[in-house]
């Protein structure tokens, strides 16, 4: 496989899910699972399916769980040459329960599980030679310390003309404001587009809303694409901004929406279409990816994208 041209690292779960609405996890019921899941797998295998080589930097378990993943990533065209498997720790995973008002609880196994062991070492230089995007998330820096220098370390490898986008995707419950914005600010500073969802540009810029931290932002020369969920998003440039409406789907599953949404903005600057264009590509993506139960089953193909915008 050639080098990847898309690289991006972090979290490699499963996810296994109540089958039915408002089924807490605090009491026993039936679950389905396990899925591919965890933001960045998700992001990368989506750029992949969408026809750009991707790459993933991570590690899983020596079991079916994180077999699971890695055939997923084959089977896509995600290069796992940087997958490390473990055999001292078991594959991350994710439990998760749907409610009627919309919302969603999880239980995460990761810190302790091979998720968390991602470590400067397992970022190689090399690797980097052909990389013309880099993609990272809050949560990943958050999770351990050694993960967090690991996201670090692959910015200082990074070719110079390389792009970085970054998703926040970091709860303020777990983390206080001041302490989020230490370990994003790094990263932000590098960053040439940026993906928060609602109430993430206001918590790390310390703006009143998250138009004027969105505004922050773009003044410093940054993209800024708000996602704004069945809305659509909006995107903020040095020269104004412009919303782009989303798609009417039949919602089946959220989860990962946003990071396919992620993935179908960095297909399009990378093929240079308008803003526009970009927004409404990546809204069609993110809207495709609820479709299905599983946090990758919807991820569509460039071929499915076109003909759902037509």
């Amino acid at each position: 496989m050639a080098q990847p041209e898309v690289i991006s690292m972090g979290n490699m779960l499963v996810e296994i899910m109540r089958i039915h609405l408002d089924s807490p996890l605090n009491e026993p019921g039936t679950f389905v699972g396990p899925f591919p899941s965890g933001d960045t797998p998700i992001y990368i295998d989506a750029v992949a399916r969408l026809g750009h080589p991707a790459g993933f930097i991570g590690a899983v378990g020596q079991d079916d769980f994180g077999r699971c993943l890695l055939d997923r990533f084959e089977r896509d065209g995600v290069d796992s040459s940087r997958v490390r498997v473990l055999t001292d720790h078991t594959t991350g995973v994710a439990f998760v329960a749907y409610f009627s008002d919309g919302s969603r609880k999880f239980i995460f196994h990761w810190r302790d599980a091979a998720a968390g062991q991602l470590a400067p070492d397992y970022v190689d230089p090399a690797y980097f030679g052909a990389t013309r995007w880099l993609h990272l998330t809050g949560c990943n820096l958050a999770v351990c310390e050694s993960a967090r220098e690991a996201c670090y370390q692959a910015l200082a490898y990074l070719p110079a003309e390389a792009k970085v986008s970054f998703d926040p995707n970091i709860r303020p419950e777990v983390l206080s404001a001041e302490q989020i914005r230490a370990l994003c600010d790094p990263v932000i500073e590098r960053a040439d587009v940026i993906l928060p969802s609602l109430g993430e540009a206001a918590m790390l810029t310390g703006a009143r809303n998250d138009e004027e931290g969105c505004h922050t932002w773009a003044t410093q020369g940054k993209l800024v694409f708000l996602k704004q969920g069945p809305r659509g998003c909006r995107v903020f440039a040095t020269h104004g901004d412009l919303e782009v409406p989303g798609f009417q789907v039949e919602e089946t599953d959220p989860t990962g929406a946003g990071d396919a949404f992620c993935a179908g903005v960095t297909v399009g600057l990378l093929e240079r279409m308008s803003l526009d264009e970009v927004g409404r590509f990546a809204n069609a993506v993110g809207a495709l990816a609820v479709t299905r139960k599983g946090p990758m089953e919807g991820t569509p193909t460039r071929a499915q994208v076109i003909e759902f915008m037509r």
